[in-house]
């Protein structure tokens, strides 16, 4: 790689010990992925959050650089953290507590905004989202993926380490899906299934993410009939079972091409929904955004939720919703909204005290069952309001 005279210096050790960890986190990935310099960044998404998935190591990891005094070079925002500060559970131990505040108070000194989001692409919880064409670094997988495919930014689908190296620098390595060149697609899948909705679209979205790890085409998709919460749908997904970090909606000449019907979708279906039903209902994996929260509402059109129902979305969001409105009437429909988390990797959802759950969510299946050892009931959206409300 060519660096220039400043990041050589960097690199050196010039301005401290935490900047040169970061160049080397960053020339290292850049030799791997064959870059040949590093380029500016105007905006970083950093993962590393949850207690549950960074533990004492990271924690540890964290107080360290954190103590130098430095600041992140760019607009730099959080992932979720693992519990919601205004809604503590009694699932939420005392030591969860004590190291998952450590952890934001480096980031804090660190000059993170906390948003505690996996849906930074959502104005309504972070408005200053660079424009179309700008490099950034995001981490979190559906944010990528979103970032790439639908508001036209260049990132990598970024590890936590790369994202807050790229925050304390400002910059990352030239490659991959930063490179216009290599942001189309080689694989095509022909849709020959009628999509309905969001869970649908997560289908679709973890059987291709299994099988490329580059830009996927989708050939056959209704583009006026997909909402924002289908597109996070399709993003999560695609981010939860592979690594690629692009999609494009457009038929092209591919030499690898699949073909997603019915049995594709009930297969994926069948290898994440091992119930017939849940204990709790559980939406939010990515976080629900105003325009979800407002469907729910419509959907249920004065009914309750027979079970309880767990909602999770970003803090500003649940600000906004507490003013229209809309946290009183769900809750008057006996849902409980956390605001900062998310249904994965939280200690909210315990096997001691959930057997299975409903969810919508793709993402949220899978994670659910692997980390939290609890059952999974799939369905979508809206057969979870019209089949669990009375």
């Amino acid at each position: 790689m060519q660096l220039s005279r400043y990041e050589e210096d960097a690199l050196d050790g010039r301005y401290g010990d935490t900047v040169a960890l970061a160049y080397r986190v960053l020339v290292a990935i850049g030799n791997a992925i064959e870059a040949d310099r590093l380029i500016d960044v105007s905006w970083a998404h950093v993962s590393g959050v949850n207690y549950n998935t960074i533990g004492d190591a990271g924690l540890r990891f964290l107080e360290d650089i954190s103590r130098e005094g430095i600041k992140v070079k760019v607009k730099t925002t959080l992932n979720p953290m693992g519990y919601d500060r205004g809604r503590i559970e009694p699932t939420i131990s005392d030591t969860f507590i004590e190291r998952q505040e450590r952890i934001l108070d480096a980031y804090s000194r660190l000059g993170v905004t906390d948003i505690h989001s996996c849906t930074p692409y959502d104005r309504d919880v972070f408005p200053d989202i660079p424009p179309g064409g700008s490099q950034v670094s995001l981490a979190e997988s559906n944010a990528a993926i979103y970032a790439n495919s639908v508001l036209g930014l260049l990132t990598n689908k970024e590890s936590a380490i790369s994202a807050l190296a790229s925050a304390i620098t400002g910059k990352a390595p030239y490659s991959n899906l930063r490179v216009q060149e290599k942001r189309y697609a080689k694989v095509c899948i022909d849709v020959r299934y009628d999509i309905k909705d969001e869970l649908d679209y997560g289908l679709l979205g973890y059987y291709a993410g299994k099988l490329s790890e580059e830009c996927i085409a989708f050939n056959g998709i209704d583009h006026d009939r997909l909402t924002s919460a289908d597109m996070k749908a399709l993003c999560s997904a695609l981010g939860t079972s592979g690594s690629t970090g692009m999609f494009r909606l457009q038929s092209i000449d591919a030499k690898e091409r699949y073909l997603f019907d019915r049995s594709d979708a009930m297969k994926v279906k069948d290898e994440l929904s091992d119930s017939d039903n849940g204990d709790i209902i559980v939406f939010g994996s990515p976080q629900l955004g105003l325009d979800e929260l407002s469907s729910i509402i419509d959907m249920l059109n004065g009914r309750r939720f027979r079970k309880r129902c767990m909602i999770f979305c970003a803090r500003s969001v649940y600000s906004k919703a507490s003013r229209l409105g809309y946290v009183d009437a769900l809750e008057r429909a006996n849902a409980t909204l956390y605001s900062g988390c998310c249904a994965c990797l939280t200690p909210l959802i315990s096997r001691d005290s959930v057997d299975s759950v409903i969810t919508n969510s793709v993402k949220a299946a899978y994670y659910l069952r692997s980390w939290n050892k609890v059952g999974v009931c799939m369905r979508s959206m809206r057969s979870i309001i019209d089949n669990e409300s009375v």
